[in-house]
């Protein structure tokens, strides 16, 4: 791994693309980790393709770990390996020289949403709550979901991201100047094209690690940590799981390497996508819940019990869930489809809403009461009955994102969504690992 930053546990990676001619629209395919209850769109993606050269032939979409036997998913895994080996035989995947590739994403949700491809150093990212890493998870990590993925990516000689990565960086210092700089030129154009199933449109321009612009990148990075009050840099938008994958994988590896090997072997560096959470292309929406089992008497009860004070009241018109008032009560909406009440959390147990109520649904949790997760407002009422109760929360603040999680560690599970599934990353760039 060439041109390393370890201030700012940065790398600029040796990027694999497909080479010019082949096409791209079949080439860039979903993350793994989308539509997973949906094979239908997965046999869409399968009859899109057909025979042609497809990151689709190099990861494994999780849609078919619960249907598949051990056998059925080994099988995949040693195809997927071949097809690894076989593009990078044939010439099919090339390499650039170590360098950046900014982006621009637009899809039918949003004209635009700029992105920065660079390789984080593993050794300076942690998932564990309250750590002082420069990397660092924004919700907690399943540690039970990371071993099955090792054994993936143990096999596979290169990675495809669809990790996002957030940066704070409300005056637009690192993406937004280095890619207009970038776009002025066609020569530093390295694909365009339009994505399948509804995925929208890329351009992503190349520019060399020795580059003035590289190392404008570099620069308002430095400057981002500076202001920086404990050394948080990177918080991990999507993929925080694969991310904790590719950590433990390094770890793995590190054993049995020399110091010097330790310093550079690709494995520890990790390609992501920066964004910048500023980027008014980035979409943050609430994850909402549902509560079955639970009526308005019950909640009342059981919520009296657990918290100090709260208060649960018919709402008036208008009413919405609000992260905080002045005298630091909360207020989450609450609707059992019909009609809507207002749970007043007057001292909470946690600074956001969302903590507050997961800590009082995961105490009530049985055999009769159990809680499901909601994208959008609309799916919330349509759910929500008698015995069922809809919880609508305040939206994420993206001003207070990077110091909630300074304060409180990781947010609480299922927080918030980045965007719509069909504007999740696309397996296009790659890296040896």
């Amino acid at each position: 791994m060439n041109s390393i930053y370890a201030d700012i546990a940065v790398a600029a990676p040796k990027i694999l693309l497909p080479k010019q001619g082949t096409d791209l629209s079949k080439w860039a395919v979903i993350a793994c980790d989308q539509f997973t209850s949906e094979p239908k769109y997965w046999e869409d993606v399968e009859n899109t393709v057909g025979e042609a050269p497809s990151t689709l032939r190099m990861f494994l979409p999780e849609v078919y770990l619960e249907k598949e036997s051990a056998a059925q998913i080994d099988a995949r895994l040693s195809s997927i390996s071949s097809s690894i080996t076989r593009y990078i035989d044939e010439g099919i995947l090339t390499e650039l020289d170590p360098g950046f590739i900014l982006l621009d994403r637009k899809t039918k949700i949003n004209d635009s949403r700029k992105g920065l491809m660079l390789a984080l150093d593993l050794e300076q990212y942690d998932f564990t709550p309250g750590n002082k890493s420069r990397i660092r998870a924004t919700e907690g990590t399943v540690l039970s979901r990371i071993p099955p993925r090792v054994r993936i990516r143990e096999r596979a000689p290169i990675e495809m991201p669809h990790i996002m990565v957030l940066i704070d960086d409300p005056k637009r210092t690192v993406i937004e100047p280095a890619f207009a700089a970038l776009s002025e030129d066609k020569a530093n154009l390295v694909y365009d094209t339009a994505l399948m199933m509804e995925g929208g449109h890329i351009k992503g321009y190349y520019t060399p690690a020795t580059s003035s612009v590289a190392s404008s990148i570099i620069d308002a990075l430095r400057n981002i940590l500076a202001v920086s009050e404990d050394g948080f840099l990177f918080a991990v938008g999507d993929g925080n799981h694969s991310l904790a994958t590719a950590k433990k994988h390094w770890e793995n590896i590190r054993e049995k390497l020399s110091d010097e090997e330790k310093e550079s072997h690709p494995a520890r560096y990790c390609l992501v996508e920066i964004v910048n959470i500023h980027d008014e292309g980035l979409q943050f929406e609430p994850i909402h819940r549902v509560t079955f089992g639970l009526t308005k008497e019950t909640l009342l009860a059981k919520a009296s019990a657990y918290f100090a004070d709260c208060d649960l009241k018919t709402a008036e018109a208008g009413a919405f869930a609000k992260e905080g008032k002045q005298d630091g009560s909360q207020t989450i909406l609450v609707t059992d489809g019909k009609e809507d009440f207002t749970l007043v959390i007057g001292r909470p147990s946690h600074t956001l809403a969302v903590g507050s109520l997961q800590g009082f649904l995961d105490s009530i949790e049985s055999e009769s009461i159990h809680t499901d997760y909601i994208h959008g407002e609309d799916s919330v009422r349509s759910l929500a009955a008698t015995d069922k109760l809809g919880f609508l929360l305040p939206d994420v603040s993206k001003n207070s994102f990077f110091e909630t999680i300074s304060k409180e560690g990781v947010f609480p599970r299922k927080t918030f969504s980045m965007g719509e599934a069909v504007e999740k990353r696309y397996y296009l760039e790659a890296k040896k690992i």
